[in-house]
């Protein structure tokens, strides 16, 4: 543990992610869910800015969700995660032969400079002590002008002060649910995916219908997804020790210091998606 102290990286966390990929593992996620999911996420990533036979890495892969979709476009990924969730990618990812795994921290240069065609982290590097930091270290694996595909969550910057308060009042108690054994954690995020998100989706969704614009709604986003969904995301967005927040402005001057040009941010959700170029040496 003593060789953890000075990296970039959250020991609990880890630890967390560890705990809730191995109960949602994805298999119970429906394919065309996963898709969509997926298209989000990289509705302005490069595509035919690629090589062929690309090579890029996933960090933070988690169970390998996003993976399993992007093996399928490029030569070959590379999955990097400090977390015993990478023991569940390579369950999920087992029929693939253009992978390969690595338990490692952002911090660990597992990967040469200048050697990847692309990468991305979905999700993550908002999880860490210092993002400015995980950036840089991501942008350094990466080719001069490859892309870099990056999710943070976002500090409702675009949104209403009822919406903030409402994150408030949730902020709240991820402050204390995280803190709860494992068992206790899973029972309060899944009682709050049954009584929370399923209901506010179901009503954006009623609401969608009837011809209303539900976007401001809290939890609308959910409208078109699983109950599934709704509960790994309740764990993973209550049952998390440390979690950062950005604005758009924010994440650009985050991306510019990491090294990154020609940075571009979806307007759609998930908020805040960004894609950035690693600059020219």
């Amino acid at each position: 543990m003593s060789k953890q102290i000075n990296k970039n990286v959250d020991m609990k966390t880890v630890e967390s992610f560890g705990d809730e990929w191995s109960r949602f593992d994805q298999s119970k996620l429906p394919e065309s869910e996963a898709k969509e999911r997926f298209n989000e996420y990289f509705s302005i990533f490069p595509w035919h800015k690629l090589p062929a036979e690309a090579i890029g890495f996933d960090m933070g892969c988690g169970t390998g969700r996003w993976a399993k979709l992007m093996l399928l476009r490029v030569g070959h990924l590379h999955c990097i995660d400090p977390s015993s969730a990478l023991d569940v990618a390579k369950i999920n990812l087992a029929t693939a032969n253009n992978v390969s795994f690595h338990r490692a921290t952002v911090d660990d240069n597992i990967l040469p400079s200048n050697s990847q065609d692309f990468g991305y982290s979905l999700g993550v590097l908002h999880h860490v002590p210092n993002t400015d930091s995980a950036i840089r270290r991501c942008v350094d694996m990466l080719k001069p002008e490859a892309p870099f595909l990056v999710y943070l969550y976002y500090a409702f910057d675009n949104r209403s002060q009822m919406f903030k308060f409402a994150w408030r009042c949730s902020d709240f108690l991820r402050r204390r649910i995280c803190k709860l054994p494992a068992v206790f954690k899973y029972l309060v995020t899944d009682a709050l995916a049954t009584i929370v998100y399923f209901p506010a989706a179901r009503l954006s969704k009623l609401l969608e219908h009837m011809g209303f614009n539900v976007e401001s709604i809290p939890l609308s986003y959910y409208r078109k997804y699983s109950f599934y969904t709704m509960r790994t995301d309740s764990r993973d967005r209550f049952g998390t020790p440390l979690e950062r927040r950005f604005t758009r402005v924010e994440i650009v001057e985050l991306l510019e210091r990491g090294g990154l040009e020609r940075i571009m941010i979806s307007n759609r959700a998930p908020y805040w998606c960004a894609v950035g170029y690693k600059m020219k040496k």
